[in-house]
């Protein structure tokens, strides 16, 4: 017994300066934190790594929109870690070195109450800043203007846009077509969008063609926008809005005129009627896949939903009725009246108004 009892004391003690060992529990409990977040990495990698074809960044830009933003971004990066970043890195190592805990030769003034350069250091700084921003940011917001026209030689495709919850509507007047889930255009041509809310406020953004824009009910805002090459681009809702928010997605897709003229004579075949009813299911609280189920005919193999027959007094009834409140009417003979917004009646004046970011 005292042999055991001896052996046990001699293996229990330990050097003062090892580290103590981790009751089974918490070994335990670490190991599995340290796998689980190697497992995330793991997962962030392999995500990273996969391939897909939908481009979701303004720092890989499809368009001179985003392509002019990420210069932008640049830029501005460059200038806060030249006049910010750097100035700190800088001066912190130094004044952790200069009143460094036991250094004699530095000077100890506890009464002071001004220094002309610690002052000019501390207000001089931010206005070299801000002047230098300013340089970069001015010219760049009028050049960046959503409601500015893009210059070129071709007209503009127009693109009436319908925030609901939980979807867009993309009306294409001088086609006669629509759709949820997908907006077409042709690469080089510009694209001028029309914007409203047919609910609550939301936010229209295509970070690779660039330019984001609030969209707000019974007000119209514009933007601008154009594809540089073919391929689709992810576009969102960066507003939260409610249960379905995360799934009011939809592709923007820049195709050839030859393919974008081909998709409009498809969708005027293939679409099915923008009729009373159809707009009744889109006024509702729904996703597109809720959507597909609630209107029979409109399941499209690559999941979104296309409309033929589209009036083009759409667009600004639902605007003028969303303002004032009331059921919107359509523009056919013998088409029920259909309530979109419940809203309380506004007292702005019935015309359409234009908000300007």
């Amino acid at each position: 017994m005292s042999i055991t009892s001896n052996q046990q004391d001699h293996t229990q003690q330990r050097h003062p300066r090892w580290p103590k060992r981790l009751p089974d529990t918490k070994r335990h409990q670490a190991m599995t934190l340290v796998r689980w977040l190697a497992l995330c990495i793991a997962l962030q990698l392999l995500a990273a790594c996969a391939a897909t074809d939908t481009h979701i960044s303004f720092l890989d830009p499809q368009g001179p929109i985003a392509d002019a933003q990420r210069w932008h971004f640049y830029w501005v990066l460059g200038v806060m870690a030249v006049l910010v970043a750097g100035p700190i890195f800088l001066v912190l190592p130094f004044f952790a070195w200069r009143y460094r805990y036991g250094n004699k030769s530095a000077r100890y003034t506890p009464k002071w109450e001004f220094s002309r350069s610690l002052e000019l250091f501390s207000w001089g700084g931010p206005i070299v800043i801000v002047v230098v921003l300013a340089f970069f940011v001015w010219p760049d917001t009028h050049k960046l203007d959503p409601y500015k026209p893009l210059a070129s030689d071709q007209p503009a495709l127009r693109v009436q846009v319908i925030g609901y919850d939980w979807k867009w509507l993309f009306i294409y007047p001088d086609q006669g077509i629509a759709t949820i889930g997908m907006m077409a255009m042709p690469v080089g041509r510009p694209v001028s969008i029309n914007l409203t809310s047919a609910t609550v406020i939301q936010s229209f953004f295509i970070p690779a063609l660039g330019s984001q824009i609030y969209a707000m009910g019974g007000m119209v805002t514009q933007l601008n926008l154009q594809a540089s090459k073919p391929g689709r681009s992810l576009g969102e809702n960066t507003m939260y809005n409610g249960n379905g928010f995360h799934q009011q997605k939809f592709n923007a897709v820049a195709m050839t005129p030859a393919q974008f003229n081909d998709w409009v004579a498809n969708v005027r075949k293939n679409g099915i009627s923008l009729d009373a009813h159809a707009l009744n299911a889109i006024s509702q609280r729904s996703t597109r896949a809720q959507l597909i189920t609630a209107l029979p005919g409109a399941k499209h193999p690559d999941g979104n939903v296309y409309f033929s027959g589209v009036s083009t007094s759409l667009f600004p009834t639902v605007v003028h009725d969303v303002m004032a409140g009331t059921p919107v009417e359509l523009a056919r003979a013998g088409a029920p009246p259909i309530m979109i917004c419940t809203a309380a009646t506004s007292t702005m004046p019935p015309a359409v108004t234009e908000e300007k970011p």
